[in-house]
């Protein structure tokens, strides 16, 4: 049973960039939305470790994104926004974009909703259907999913040990449980990735990270189909 969650942990990142080509990601995501036979809605995320998030949700909510045509499009960080949603009101004119970030980042999100129309004058990002991260998707996860969980879904994974590992280490032997987790998880160049889709997996049904729920809900609304 181990050996088998240990290889799942392994195909956690099939499908998606992992590592320098990552950092590439915001260049090629229209490319990506070219390649679709149907855009209908876009949800815009900062990273990779977001559009791998929102899409284990779709999964776990029921739904087919690539048959509703809805599309998760890494923007390459907050600062990228604006150069999306002109890149996508040029290409897929008829799209209305959804979309997440971290709320440290709502200043950015606003001037770009604002400057390119996507938004009223007097609007909120989230009345234009852009959905803040309290603090950011990491912190939305470990909330869902709850914090005396955690070591249990890191158990479940094999990982515990190296958790522990770093729990042990002088400068973070007496932080919470939550800033650990948190620096455990950007430790790896992998581990951020990995886990954005594992802990959705196992976070209950009625505690999905709310901003990622809406901005799904806003994509699949936009696309005509049913809300999440």
């Amino acid at each position: 049973m181990r050996e088998r969650r240990r290889e799942l942990a392994r195909q956690a990142l099939d499908g998606y960039p992992e590592g320098p080509a990552a950092a590439l990601v915001a260049h090629t995501a229209l490319d990506e939305l070219d390649r679709l036979d149907v855009v209908r809605g876009v949800v815009l995320v900062e990273g990779v470790s977001d559009r791998i998030a929102v899409e284990a949700l779709a999964r776990r909510l029921g739904h087919d994104l690539a048959a509703a045509g809805v599309a998760v499009v890494p923007t390459g960080g907050a600062q990228g926004t604006a150069r999306m949603l002109r890149a996508l009101d040029a290409r897929h004119p008829a799209v209305a974009p959804a979309g997440l970030y971290d709320v440290a980042e709502a200043a950015v999100i606003r001037r770009a909703l604002g400057d390119l129309g996507f938004a009223g004058a007097h609007q909120t990002p989230d009345e234009a259907g852009f959905f803040a991260c309290v603090d950011d998707l990491e912190d939305e996860l470990l909330r869902a999913v709850g914090l005396d969980a955690v070591e249990q879904v890191l158990d479940a994974q094999g990982d515990l040990p190296a958790f522990r590992r770093l729990q042990q280490q002088p400068e973070w032997r007496e932080r919470d449980i939550r800033s650990q987790v948190r620096r455990w998880l950007s430790s790896g160049s992998r581990r951020k990735l990995r886990y954005a889709r594992i802990l959705i997996e196992a976070t209950a049904d009625d505690r999905m990270p709310r901003p990622l729920v809406d901005a799904l809900a806003r994509a699949i609304r936009a696309a005509g189909g049913d809300q999440a």
